[in-house]
C-alpha cells in the first residue's frame, strides 16, 4: 500500500493536463457568465435591498436573499478562476489555489443549501398550509442561514490556512492546485468532498421528495375539483418547483458525479487526466446556476415580478 505522504510526489510534468486552447475556451466562457451573472444577481440585490425597509420579510425571502447574496459572491469569485486559467503565474496560482478555490466551492454549495431550504419552505407552505411552522418564521430562517455560511466558512478558512502552511514546493507550475498539496492537505481535502458529495446527495433527495409532495397536493386539488384560483396558485407553485428541481439538475448533478471520482483518482496520470477534463467541464456548468438561479427569485418573488412590471410600464409611459 502506497505510503500517503508520498502520494503527490509520483506526480510530475509529464501527468499534468495542459491545454492551452482549452484554457481560452475556458476563459471566455467564465468571462461570460461573469457579467451575466453580475448584472442578473446584482439587480437582484439591489431590489432586495431596496425593498427591506418598505415591507415585511419572510422566511422565504430571507432564504432568497441569501441565494442571490450567494451567487453574487460566486461571481466574485470567477475573475481568480480565469486569471488561473489566463496566467502562467505561480503567483497567481497560489492565490487562487488557497483563497480563491475555497470561495468558489464554498458558495457553490451555498447556493445547493439555499435551493433546498427554498424548496422546503414552498413544501411546507403547501402541503401543510394549515399548520404552524417554527422553521418558516423569520427568526428561526436567519438563524439557519447564520449558522450556514458559519459552517461553510469554517472548512473553507481552515482549508486556506493549511495550504498557505503546509503547500508542496514544485519545479514546475501545474495547471491544477492539487499537486500543491501536501499530505495534511490531500487529506482534509478528500474528507471535505466526501461530506460535500453526501449533502449534495440529501439535497437531491429532498428536492425530490418536495416535488413529488407538491406534484401529490397539486393532483389531489385538481381531483376534489377546488375552485379554480386555488387550483391554479397550486399549478403555478408545482411549475416553479419544477423551475427549482430543474436548474439544481442541470447545474449540479453532472458536478458531483464527477468531483468525488477525481478527489480520490487524481494522482493516477491516465485516470486522472481524464477526470480532470470531465470535472472541468462540470463545474464550468455548474457555474451557469448565478445565471439560471434569478429564475428562482423571478417566478417565487411576487414583488419583484410586481416592481419589474411597473418599471417596465412606467419605461414605455415615458417613451
Amino acid at each position: 500500500m502506497a505510503d500517503p505522504t508520498n502520494m503527490t510526489s509520483s506526480f510530475n510534468q509529464t501527468c499534468d493536463p495542459v491545454v492551452p486552447s482549452l484554457n481560452t475556451f475556458f476563459v471566455l466562457v467564465y468571462s461570460l457568465v461573469f457579467l451575466v451573472g453580475l448584472l442578473l444577481n446584482g439587480f437582484i440585490l439591489k431590489f432586495y435591498i431596496g425593498q427591506a425597509q418598505q415591507q415585511a420579510s419572510s422566511s422565504l425571502m430571507v432564504y432568497l436573499k441569501n441565494l442571490t447574496a450567494a451567487d453574487f459572491l460566486l461571481c466574485l469569485s470567477l475573475p481568480l478562476r480565469i486569471a488561473n486559467y489566463g496566467s502562467k503565474s505561480f503567483i497567481i496560482q497560489k492565490v487562487y489555489c488557497s483563497f480563491g478555490a475555497s470561495a468558489f466551492y464554498m458558495n457553490m454549495y451555498a447556493s445547493i443549501i439555499f435551493m433546498c431550504y427554498i424548496a422546503a419552505n414552498r413544501y411546507l407552505k403547501i402541503v401543510h398550509p394549515s399548520g404552524a411552522h417554527v422553521l418558516q418564521s423569520v427568526r428561526a430562517a436567519h438563524i439557519i442561514s447564520m449558522v450556514t455560511w458559519v459552517c461553510l466558512l469554517a472548512p473553507s478558512v481552515t482549508y486556506s490556512i493549511l495550504f498557505f502552511i503546509t503547500q508542496k514546493a514544485l519545479t514546475f507550475t501545474p495547471s491544477r492546485c492539487e499537486p500543491l498539496f501536501s499530505a495534511s492537505i490531500n487529506l482534509f481535502f478528500k474528507i471535505i468532498h466526501t461530506i460535500c458529495a453526501i449533502i449534495f446527495l440529501l439535497v437531491f433527495i429532498s428536492l425530490v421528495f418536495f416535488y413529488y409532495g407538491i406534484s401529490r397536493r397539486v393532483l389531489q386539488a385538481q381531483q376534489r375539483q377546488l375552485a379554480s384560483s386555488n387550483a391554479e396558485k397550486l399549478v403555478n407553485s408545482r411549475r416553479n418547483m419544477l423551475v427549482l428541481v430543474s436548474i439544481f439538475c442541470v447545474c449540479f448533478v453532472p458536478y458531483n458525479l464527477v468531483r468525488l471520482p477525481f478527489t480520490f483518482l487524481w494522482t493516477s496520470c491516465s485516470a486522472g487526466r481524464v477526470l480532470f477534463y470531465l470535472e472541468e467541464v462540470a463545474t464550468m456548468v455548474s457555474i451557469f446556476n448565478i445565471c439560471l438561479d434569478p429564475l428562482v427569485y423571478f417566478f417565487l418573488c411576487k414583488t419583484f415580478w410586481a416592481q419589474v412590471s411597473q418599471r417596465i410600464v412606467s419605461m414605455g409611459t415615458n417613451i
